[in-house]
């Protein structure tokens, strides 16, 4: 039997999101993975008794891969086969960063990408961490793709889960200036267009508070049956909105405010993406009969 046909005869039913079968499903996700990850995406990966389920991770918005830079040595340390997704690069931008595409067609990179993992690894659910936007797109994935029965533990650390209060590109860029000089560079040789750059994100107004996106997302609810959720805030977490509009509401979910754990630990947004605690938090979410308390 060829190596495609044993593809598509995978238990499991390796598909697409819209159900069209995939003859290779791993090929597929191998296209999308985040390259030059420490100790991500290695697709001979099986996973032991320890953590018998793929760990993926999920960057944010206006992505240089750097997320989980310093984090994911923490999750392959501790034993889990770790693949790290690269989504949402446009045409425009996305020489330069992920992140920025519609998160509906986001959504369905990350089902392709799932499904490769199953594929490759042989098992039937995943674990997801998911950082901003990669902590809301999951959600997507699970409610709208066909994702909720292939995911077991899934954890947002920052995630604006009910939409951000002010626009996200202007908020990411003022935080981070050398990527705002980056973007003048490439987009403003000229200096005609002053302070706003035209960048196209069409991912910053789906996690606008009230749009269309958001209003799908979590009517009906925010969570889905089956699924474990961990939600990981801080209270300096603050440029998108309120850090409570981060929480879910319904069962199998736990929010944590990372001062709760440690009182002086105040990250900000882009902070959250390398915090040590922000990673034991989800580690201990992820393995909860082994946790272990942060160290402050």
């Amino acid at each position: 039997m060829t190596a495609c046909v044993l593809a598509v005869a995978w238990a499991g039913g390796a598909g697409a999101a819209d159900g069209r079968t995939v003859a290779d499903p791993v090929s597929e996700a191998k296209k999308l993975a985040t390259p030059f990850l420490p100790g991500a995406n290695d697709w001979s990966c099986k996973p032991g008794a320890k953590h018998p389920r793929p760990l993926v991770l999920v960057h944010g918005t206006l992505s240089l891969r750097e997320e989980f830079l310093l984090t994911a040595p923490l999750y392959k340390k501790a034993g889990y086969c770790l693949f790290a997704l690269d989504y949402g690069r446009e045409p425009l931008t996305g020489l330069l960063i992920g992140g920025t595409g519609p998160m509906t067609e986001s959504a369905r990179q990350l089902a392709t990408f799932v499904d490769g993992v199953l594929a490759a690894t042989g098992t039937r659910q995943v674990d997801i961490v998911g950082y901003s936007q990669g902590g809301v797109l999951p959600r997507q994935y699970m409610k709208f793709e066909g994702g909720a029965r292939k995911v077991h533990t899934f954890v947002g650390i920052s995630p604006p889960n009910h939409g951000g209060r002010v626009e996200l590109l202007d908020a990411l860029l003022d935080e981070q200036p050398w990527l705002k000089a980056m973007f003048k560079g490439f987009f403003d040789p000229l200096n005609k267009f002053g302070d706003k750059l035209p960048v196209p994100c069409r991912a910053c107004t789906d996690q606008l508070a009230g749009s269309g996106f958001m209003h799908r997302l979590n009517q009906g609810g925010d969570t889905v049956p089956g699924v474990s959720y961990t939600v990981i805030v801080s209270k300096r977490d603050a440029f998108l909105g309120r850090y409570q509009d981060h929480f879910l509401k319904g069962p199998n979910v736990h929010n944590i405010v990372l001062s709760d754990i440690c009182p002086l630990r105040f990250p900000g947004h882009l902070a959250m993406m390398h915090d040590a605690v922000a990673a034991r938090l989800a580690l201990n979410a992820l393995d909860p009969a082994h946790a272990v308390k942060p160290s402050c």
